[in-house]
């Protein structure tokens, strides 16, 4: 995967691909050149004005891009549920890529509308509800694959099992990191279950290095710290990579042949450059820590993997 760029991207055609959180940055990128490829892909995104005008952005871009917008809000399970059972359209029974992008960073305390922790419900809780949802037409898709978009900064802190929503104390960093750790401990242990029950469908994570989106100043901005805003934007502007460059690693995860299930792709100075397998936490590899953050998703969102059968939802 030596300096891996978008020109190592195989051909697409035929193939379908739902990216969340593809207005913007990473998954906008992703999404682009997905389509530019060939692929049929379906922006997922929270609001709606956004979504359009992405998806307008990207017809503009890749004039023979196959591509729809829908809504779907990650930090609300009704709006999981309702995305999930309206794809039955979206090219049959199939779905060869799940790109699991969208997600929020270092918030002020919120919560979603289920009344979970706003990063662990966003960035973890909702995309385990959609995977599992979508797990049916992924089974059905020979070469599938699920690619869940971490962050360099699951470094940060292991799962607090015993709070995973912060109830107890909240630290916005910790609790994002802690979101990112939850993002690779669902890739290991879906990797798990996917080779446990005879499925070739692939598991990976990626993460950007340091990208730069609107995810790095949205919760200064969210509290009206202009100066801190402004201190932040410079820092990006002078050290990051533009989000094409950030979103490589998904592209190779999702693409390059023969990935490795349970991969960790990412730039390979850890900030920027072309992908490679990522540095990853110890706990993020542990079957224990695996079954039980299965387990307490699973009780938490009503949503049951069934690898042979339609995920059910209680």
């Amino acid at each position: 995967m030596t300096r891996w760029n978008t020109s190592h991207i195989p051909d697409q055609t035929g193939r379908s691909a739902v990216i969340t959180g593809a207005n913007s940055g990473l998954g906008y990128a992703t999404a682009r050149e997905l389509a530019r490829h060939g692929a049929r892909v379906l922006l997922a995104c929270r609001d709606e004005g956004r979504g359009r005008a992405a998806l307008d952005r990207l017809r503009s871009e890749v004039p023979t891009a196959e591509a729809e917008f829908r809504r779907l809000d990650l930090a609300d399970l009704s709006s999981v549920r309702d995305f999930a059972a309206t794809l039955d359209d979206f090219d049959g029974d199939r779905l060869d890529l799940l790109i699991n992008n969208a997600g929020v960073m270092a918030l002020p305390y919120r919560t979603t509308a289920d009344g979970f922790e706003m990063q662990f419900g966003t960035n973890h809780l909702g995309h385990f509800a959609l995977t599992g949802l979508l797990m049916p037409k992924l089974l059905a898709t020979p070469g599938a694959r699920v690619v869940t978009v971490s962050s360099m900064l699951h470094a940060l802190g292991d799962l607090d099992h015993t709070d995973l929503n912060s109830a107890r104390s909240y630290r916005r960093w910790i609790a994002y990191g802690r979101s990112k750790s939850a993002n690779l401990l669902f890739v290991h242990e879906l990797t798990r279950r996917l080779a446990a029950a005879g499925s070739q469908v692939v598991a990976a994570a990626a993460h950007p290095g340091y990208a730069s989106t609107n995810l790095m100043t949205a919760g200064v901005r969210m509290e009206g710290r202009s100066s801190a805003e402004r201190i932040i934007g410079l820092g990006t502007r002078l050290i990051a990579q533009s989000p094409d460059g950030g979103a490589l690693g998904v592209l190779c995860a999702a693409t390059a042949p023969h990935m490795r299930p349970d991969s960790f792709i990412g730039p390979r100075n850890g900030l920027r450059g072309a992908p490679v397998q990522s540095f990853r936490a110890p706990w993020t590899k542990k079957d224990a820590n695996g079954e039980r953050l299965w387990a307490a998703s699973e009780e938490l969102t009503g949503v049951h993997y069934d690898f042979s059968r339609p995920a059910s939802v209680l």
